[in-house]
């Protein structure tokens, strides 16, 4: 059975689904995007991720199109269409088709487009790199300076993620001024002494809806963190390094340009905090 995408208010088949050269999310990258997890036929952290999108469209001045409560409605109609388990919902909403190729922004008499459909993850929860640790490369971070706006011009992160494959790594951490942003697509940690160190909030890094989620329960847990910058020299000699992301959760990382952290597998604080959060993003899926 084809899977069922949605677009502007439609329920299609993916090979029915188009949308026009002139779209400004096609051209110009002139758009935004969310992605929802899907655990036991449920969306993790809803309500953080639309209060994301919200503010991502808010910065670009892209209208909202549609209510929370819509967007729910349609996260769960897709779960529901295709039979999605474990997974995600991947959102996407440009500012729309002009009708022609143009810098200057459209009248906000363009209606925004807007896109979701689901992927299907069946090793989402039982990752078998949970079990084993990745390893990452530190790359110059180059992006452009609002990096807390979720866009779609991701160019440079992919990028990024086939230097980490071709340099036999899993991933790689954005370095700027000496100092770690973040992964790819992830947030980065370490952990020295039990305390677990992440860089603060800022334009410089994604405000990351399992960051926020994970920080919470583990001050909850009674862990320490410490929310400050910190060095690949650092991280290199932590007792344990992590990334966390909406389709990661929380990922072991166990080598960085080569050295190995701590003692080269999952350590005990970034295990347990998968296993916390799974347990509370669980209570709370919507």
């Amino acid at each position: 059975m084809s899977r069922i995408v949605y677009l502007n208010g439609e329920y299609l088949p993916e090979d029915e689904a188009k949308i026009s050269i002139f779209d400004r999310g096609f051209v110009f990258a002139d758009a935004v995007y969310e992605v929802t997890s899907v655990v036991d036929g449920k969306l993790l952290d809803f309500g953080g991720h639309v209060a994301r999108l919200e503010r991502s469209l808010a910065e670009l001045g892209i209208r909202h199109p549609l209510s929370s409560d819509a967007l729910l409605a349609i996260h769960r109609e897709l779960v529901a269409r295709n039979d999605l388990n474990e997974g995600v919902v991947y959102l996407q909403i440009s500012r729309g088709n002009p009708g022609d190729r143009d810098f200057a922004f459209p009248s906000v008499d363009v209606e925004p487009t807007v896109v979701l459909f689901t992927q299907s993850v069946p090793t989402l929860v039982n990752a078998p790199k949970a079990k084993t640790g990745i390893k990452v490369i530190s790359i110059p971070d180059i992006r452009w300076g609002r990096r807390d706006i979720k866009t779609v011009q991701l160019l440079y992160p992919l990028m990024a993620k086939m230097m980490a494959k071709k340099a036999g790594a899993d991933d790689g951490w954005f370095v700027q001024d000496g100092y770690v942003t973040e992964g790819t697509a992830n947030n980065a940690y370490i952990v020295k002494g039990r305390k677990i160190i992440t860089r603060a909030l800022s334009n410089d890094i994604l405000h990351g809806i399992t960051r926020a989620s994970l920080l919470r329960y583990a001050k909850e847990a009674q862990m320490e963190v410490n929310e400050r910058n910190f060095t690949v020299e650092e991280a290199q000699g932590a007792d344990e390094a992590f990334i966390t992301g909406a389709s990661t959760f929380v990922m072991p990382v166990v080598e960085i340009d080569g050295a190995t952290i701590g003692a080269g597998a999952p350590g005990q604080i970034a295990t347990r905090l998968r296993e916390i959060y799974l347990e509370e993003a669980r209570k709370s899926a919507v």
